[in-house]
């Protein structure tokens, strides 16, 4: 596996919780380079666009009523093997199944409300990369 860069979010709810110190922290002590960072309040029709790709399950609507309803932070995150190796950190969709030191495990309430999201392949992080940061932005 060689370097790679996988997309971010601290969602909504670990925003506002104030959880957003404690994972950047947890990022950067297991290996990777925060390589882009920023805040953004997402709008209804911004969420439903990024989140397109699950436009005719049943959760759609309360998901992107959820990344709308506040800030949250978005992020490129780089090292060897990023996208598993942030998929792995996040632990499973539902916080009641992961592992202790993951962060939906520490920081996640529901499976709806899970603390972070990341890119599953590297397709879908090039798509989350540019949607949210221009080749300007990116280092």
């Amino acid at each position: 596996m060689g370097i790679e860069q996988t997309f971010a979010i601290i969602k909504p709810d670990a925003v506002k919780s104030g959880y957003s110190g404690a994972i950047l922290t947890a990022i950067e002590e297991n290996g990777f380079s925060i390589k882009n960072l920023k805040k953004v309040h997402l709008t209804k029709a911004q969420a439903e666009g990024f989140y397109a790709v699950h436009s005719e399950r049943g959760f759609f609507g309360e998901l992107t009523d959820f990344m709308s309803s506040g800030p949250c932070v978005v992020m490129i995150l780089e090292r060897e093997g990023a996208i598993l190796a942030w998929r792995d950190l996040m632990g499973p969709t539902n916080p009641e199944k992961a592992e202790a030191h993951t962060m939906r495990k520490r920081f996640g309430k529901s499976i709806g409300e899970n603390a972070t999201h990341g890119s599953d392949a590297p397709d879908t992080a090039a798509f989350e990369k540019s949607y949210f940061f221009s080749c300007f932005e990116r280092v």
